[in-house]
């Protein structure tokens, strides 16, 4: 096997949503290189089950990492794409899109008025 760049793994971290083949982090860095991060239109509505899928990632990253900056690492960079840019932003001005090691942060106001139940102590999904 290619020798695959460095990754950190969030040890303890929910690795997706159970009972559904939404996955919250991958296993082992891409052979084929980085996937980028790049901001998705989100065409779930309210209560629908995308969104929960969604607002339960960020459920997940706010009882992991809460307000501080967190590297990307084995983070899944589909569903962080699809709060990137607006719940999850760059936590430094040398991002870096396609690396592992990239810095991210939670915009917490924007979250808490976009997924408000992302915040409680336990969300029902």
């Amino acid at each position: 096997m290619a020798n695959l760049p460095d990754m950190t793994k969030h040890r303890g971290f929910p690795p997706g949503m159970p009972g559904t083949g939404y996955q919250f982090t991958i296993r082992r860095a891409n052979p084929k290189g980085v996937t980028p991060l790049k901001a998705l239109p989100r065409r779930a509505r309210k209560g629908s089950p995308e969104y929960m899928v969604d607002a339960a990632f960020l459920h997940a990253l706010w009882h992991y990492f809460g307000a501080e900056p967190f590297e990307r690492g084995n983070l899944d960079a589909g569903r962080l794409s699809y709060l990137f840019g607006r719940e999850v932003i760059p936590a430094d001005r040398d991002f870096d899109p396609t690396s592992y090691e990239a810095m991210l942060q939670i915009d917490e106001a924007r979250a808490r008025a976009s997924m408000p139940e992302a915040f409680e102590d336990v969300m029902e999904v």
